[in-house]
């Protein structure tokens, strides 16, 4: 009868049964569409199956939809058309931001293919540097909540609170808060990092958003301010101490492991300094995680300074590299450029180090300096002259003699008019890398860089920056975003389902960004491709990736798949409204 309810799981979904090899066993995963027959008004409700005006009148009638709606029915087409016009009257990007987050909550797919469709455009307002903004003000804007927050509170009783999440999921970024961009401790307010993160897996990659889960590990936080805001979402208290600390990321782990499976990816996001390398390196041999600060940070400038190195025909090795900051960042970048030269080059990690160069916030790494951490000593070189006299950044540079510099310390305006003038000393096209997020935050700006150097360097951001008239060239400057690298490595690591990630992904990662670049591209100045062909460029990384998996012995997915990039196409998301009736 057209009266009765139709139940979606008895429907074609959105989502597919998926079948995989792991560890030589045939295992069929089934994602769950709905417990119960959804119809009428809770399926408006739901964002996952909710077509908005894009319900047929046929539709409408079986699903009880009938005077719920107005009469009009609109393709997806005609529906993101309107929502960009909407979108694109609001005054600011924070505005932009709300309005595209509130769809995300009404209609998944239209969200999605918004982004797809217009990524160039929707990534600074989803991402950085506006995501910076939202999570400051994240407690004020809370609304529906997204993912899964895990509190000192359910130490445990983690693997029981997991359970809760009703789908199967495959890819988990998590925060801790602690570092959120460039802007510090945010505690519980930088879960919008988390969810910002998996919308890129989505947009600029094609995984499935409801194999995705957010996540934010709340142990306190030590900002005063958001511990005295009444609106505040966290445990209102400091941060606990280590091996409290500890425990819960143990447990959250082994639990994420247990509950979703063993080969779930994932993803540490803005860790602090103190925890982020010596978290990495007590799991990344032991299950399938990396952090993305520190290695998809490093394998997008590598894959930057790969492109840098074309319009002078150098190699890695002719150049000397100078890292202004010296955190997580700073050294991820500094030791995949390393493994980068050993493995092109055929030098030893040390010989390639040599050529690296640290500042950090006490100045000048050098051999002899006290009380240098673990991750910074292999970078302490033997320095000719007294370094206690070298301490402006303008000094150092003359000392070091780079051709490349990094800016990595989210200090603004710190590469100064005679940091850029002395970088052009020692090479004919200096590499200047203004990295720090939001672009408030950069060391310095597009424009301040070619003006400097009168058009000289080479420029990367981390945030998006206009291009750059200068004595009638147009210099356009590229955007080091991690949303080059992890989307499309993270693709490629599901599809086989990877036992672990490696640095030499990363590296792999980078080579095929930069061979993304084109001549007209380079000439221009511009060292990373064009933002609208993410999903192209994520696709070849992520098979790339896969193929390194099958080299290394580390995919599960058996047999390997004829044609490896047609299969992962194959596999990305569509946001194509299914049909109901």
């Amino acid at each position: 009868m057209d009266s009765q309810p139709v139940s979606l799981s008895a429907l074609p979904s959105p989502t597919a049964v998926e079948s995989v090899v792991y560890e030589q066993k045939q295992v069929k995963y089934v994602v769950p569409r709905t417990s119960s027959s959804l119809h009428g008004y809770e399926l408006l409700r739901n964002p996952k199956f909710n077509k908005g005006l894009g319900f047929t009148h046929e539709e409408r009638r079986a699903l009880h939809l009938e005077g719920l709606l107005p009469e009009i029915v609109k393709t997806q087409e005609e529906q993101m058309a309107n929502v960009m016009s909407v979108m694109r009257a609001f005054p600011t990007d924070f505005d932009r931001y709300l309005y595209i987050m509130q769809l995300a909550d009404r209609n998944e797919r239209l969200f999605y293919r918004c982004l797809m469709d217009n990524v160039t455009e929707l990534l600074p307002v989803v991402y950085t540097p506006t995501v910076g903004q939202a999570c400051q003000k994240f407690a004020h804007i809370f609304k529906n909540p997204r993912g899964m927050y895990i509190s000192l509170r359910h130490k445990g009783r983690v693997e029981q609170i997991l359970a809760n999440w009703p789908d199967r999921v495959r890819a988990i970024v998590f925060t801790d808060g602690e570092r959120i961009l460039g802007l510090g401790d945010l505690g519980a307010c930088g879960m919008g990092i988390p969810i910002g993160k998996l919308a890129l897996y989505t947009a600029c990659a094609g995984v499935d958003p409801s194999t995705c889960l957010p996540v934010t590990i709340d142990v306190g936080t030590n900002n005063e301010s958001l511990l005295a805001d009444p609106k505040y979402t966290g445990l209102r208290q400091k941060r606990c101490d280590r091996k409290e600390y500890d425990d819960l990321i143990d447990e959250f782990i082994t639990a994420a492991r247990k509950v979703f499976g063993e080969h779930t990816l994932l993803q540490f996001e803005d860790f602090g300094n103190n925890n982020a390398f010596r978290l990495l390196d007590k799991y990344k041999d032991a299950c399938c995680t990396f952090n993305d600060d520190i290695q998809g940070t490093a394998s997008v400038v590598l894959a930057g300074v790969y492109a840098g190195l074309r319009p002078t025909n150098k190699s890695l090795k002719e150049h000397t590299f100078l890292f202004y900051g010296a955190g997580s960042a700073g050294i991820g970048i500094a030791n995949l450029i390393a493994y980068a030269m050993s493995v092109d080059e055929n030098l030893s990690l040390e010989e390639a180090r040599k050529r690296i160069w640290l500042v950090d916030s006490k100045g000048l790494i050098y051999k002899g300096r006290q009380a240098l951490n673990h991750e910074k000593e292999p970078y302490a070189h033997e320095f000719n002259g007294n370094p206690a006299s070298v301490v402006d950044l303008a000094d150092i540079v003359d000392a070091v003699k780079p051709t490349a510099i990094f800016g990595v310390t989210a200090m603004p305006q710190t590469f100064t008019e005679a940091v850029c003038k002395n970088m052009c000393k020692y090479s004919e096209r200096p590499l200047i890398f203004a990295l720090s997020n939001p672009t408030s935050k950069a060391e310095c700006t597009a424009e301040q860089a070619y003006t400097f150097t009168d058009g000289k360097c080479l420029f990367a951001s981390g945030s998006p920056f206009a291009p750059v008239e200068l004595k009638g060239q147009v210099h356009v400057p590229g955007q080091g975003n991690n949303s080059y690298i992890f989307p499309g490595l993270s693709l490629g690591v599901l599809t086989v389902g990877a036992r672990r990630v490696t640095d030499h992904m990363f590296y792999v990662a980078a080579k095929t960004l930069a061979k993304m670049v084109d001549e007209k591209q380079i000439a221009n100045g511009t060292l990373y491709p064009p933002l609208k062909d993410i999903r192209v460029v994520s696709a070849a990384i992520a098979t790339a990736v896969a193929d390194d998996c099958y080299r290394t012995g580390l995919a599960t997915l058996h047999p390997k798949p004829d044609n490896m990039l047609q299969f992962i196409t194959d596999s990305m998301y569509d946001t194509t409204y299914p049909t109901y009736v």
